[in-house]
């Protein structure tokens, strides 16, 4: 309890301000928790789904191997089956077949995670535009002070004002650091789907006539 009251105090004694700082955090987080949720579920142990593909291949059952993949629907697996529905086809058919089942798959993959970079910049900036308005409010109101109380009034002002840079910049990393699991997360959840959809092409295409529907 003692932590969150201090936050809680130092929130509301940072101005309005805040309450722009505090919507961009609402905002990374459910951005960050939707895009986790997504990868992790979008994540394939690729080693382990070639080699039931290959084995399902190899044997000629193409029927198989697609139900591998219907089995377990990630965009690597929706990807691969639509190649494989064209295993009948020539090379270029079931190329394009994947090529335009990944047009479809990889915008999702990596759809929103650039918001958390620039909500970062905006709980940044927002924290500093709060504590420049509370510097100038903070100034002002000590221009119409008497002397006795002009250090108590800039001390109290820039306190608030700084309280708004501090609580920016936390966010802001918190935006950042998600930023950059989650960009990372994407790359690996991207470079499996390119490496398993060429196997599964040069597979096809090495053993197609082996194949029956």
């Amino acid at each position: 309890m003692g932590i969150l009251q201090d936050i809680s105090e130092m929130f509301h004694g940072g101005g309005n301000g805040m309450w722009l700082i505090l919507a961009g955090s609402v905002l990374i987080i459910a951005i960050a928790i939707e895009r986790a949720v997504y990868l992790f579920k979008s994540s394939v142990d690729k080693d382990k789904l070639l080699a039931l593909l290959k084995s399902q291949v190899m044997s000629g059952n193409v029927q198989g191997a697609i139900k591998v993949c219907s089995g377990n629907p990630t965009p690597m697996t929706r990807i691969v089956q639509a190649g494989l529905l064209k295993f009948n086809k020539s090379d270029h058919e079931v190329q394009a077949a994947m090529d335009e089942a990944a047009l479809r798959e990889m915008p999702k993959i990596s759809a929103r995670t650039p918001y958390l970079a620039m909500l970062s910049n905006f709980a940044v900036m927002a924290g500093l535009l709060g504590t420049i308005f509370g510097m100038i409010t903070s100034f002002g109101s000590a221009a119409s002070e008497d002397a006795a109380n002009k250090a108590a009034e800039l001390a109290s002002g820039i306190s608030e004002a700084l309280n708004c840079t501090a609580f920016g910049i936390a966010v802001s990393l918190l935006g950042l650091i998600s930023y950059s699991l989650l960009t990372g997360k994407t790359t690996r959840v991207i470079d499996d789907i390119n490496e398993v959809t060429v196997q599964i092409v040069n597979l096809v295409t090495n053993h197609r006539s082996h194949m029956h529907s």
